[in-house]
């Protein structure tokens, strides 16, 4: 399953990387693309694990970025 999320206050490209590559190595994951210059993410996943894993990707963003929220769009 593919979801889609709007990312607000991330401050660097850099920053970007560093989510994107530990949001990929959550369990269940199989891709995830951040886009500093839009300021959107893209996540695909197993369907049936969607609440576990967005809690991992939130929990993951607090704590490497904790001026950031993302939402679902």
């Amino acid at each position: 399953m593919k979801s889609k999320f709007k990312i607000k206050g991330l401050d660097c490209a850099n920053c970007a990387n560093e989510l994107e590559r530990a949001i990929q190595k959550i369990e269940g994951v199989e891709s995830a693309t951040i886009s500093f210059m839009t300021q959107k993410m893209e996540l695909e996943y197993e369907e049936a694990r969607k609440e576990e894993i967005i809690q991992k990707v939130k929990k993951i963003i607090k704590k490497e970025e904790p001026d950031v929220t993302i939402e679902e769009v």
